[in-house]
């Protein structure tokens, strides 16, 4: 293994929710008088943390969104997740494959420790993670595509930032561990290759993953 770290996004690479909560964000912007189709959503938001919402909203129509907006879609979603909410085909098996190898992982994600820590009880996924190899961008203030939480990430799992890897389905993600200076192995599952263009290797499905890391 060329690589004493493995940092994994959570959304759309861990757990399979962008679809999920991308539908319910497009639909309550549209709701509170923001009309944003789900591709918008995907485009626009995809990978971001939640003050990037309230600021596009805010750039784009000078209008704030309400104060209880992160309260009630975080609720919409938490109850969505209870519902619908999967692990990303194959994840389990990464885990698993550098659990046996002794590979350090950790996930370092734009979403809140609850939102991250729901969506690992949901699916199963939270016996593969301490709560000390779970980081945030609450953790550091500015989320991606700012690199401070993969470097925050680091930081605490004692690793450089070169020796790290970075697994992203966002462009945002994936500048924001460029800017890191780690390399980023970019998950097309959901986003089209061209938009991750800035990662050192692409890979649509889940289980290549640990061959490409060797």
């Amino acid at each position: 293994m060329r690589y004493d770290l493995v940092i994994f996004d959570n959304d759309g690479v861990l757990v399979d929710s962008e679809p999920i909560s991308n539908k319910l964000l497009a639909g309550y912007l549209t709701e509170l008088g923001h009309p944003t189709s789900y591709e918008e959503s995907l485009r626009d938001y995809m990978g971001a943390a939640m003050h990037r919402v309230h600021d596009l909203v805010e750039e784009r129509t000078g209008q704030r969104l309400p104060d209880d907006f992160d309260d009630v879609f975080h609720a919409r979603v938490f109850a969505a997740f209870e519902r619908e909410l999967k692990p990303v085909a194959g994840a389990v098996d990464v885990l698993e494959r550098l659990v046996a190898d002794g590979v350090p992982y950790c996930v370092a994600s734009s979403g809140s420790h609850e939102r991250i820590r729901v969506g690992h009880r949901t699916t199963g996924l939270d016996q593969w993670f301490e709560e000390e190899w779970v980081f945030s961008s609450e953790d550091v203030g500015r989320g991606k595509p700012a690199p401070d939480l993969f470097l925050y990430a680091a930081e605490r799992m004692g690793v450089v930032p070169e020796k790290c890897v970075v697994v992203e389905d966002s462009p945002l993600g994936v500048r924001a561990a460029v800017a890191a200076g780690m390399d980023v192995y970019g998950f097309t599952a959901m986003t089209p290759a061209e938009r991750l263009s800035g990662a050192n290797q692409l890979f649509s499905d889940m289980r290549e993953l640990p061959d490409l890391l060797v």
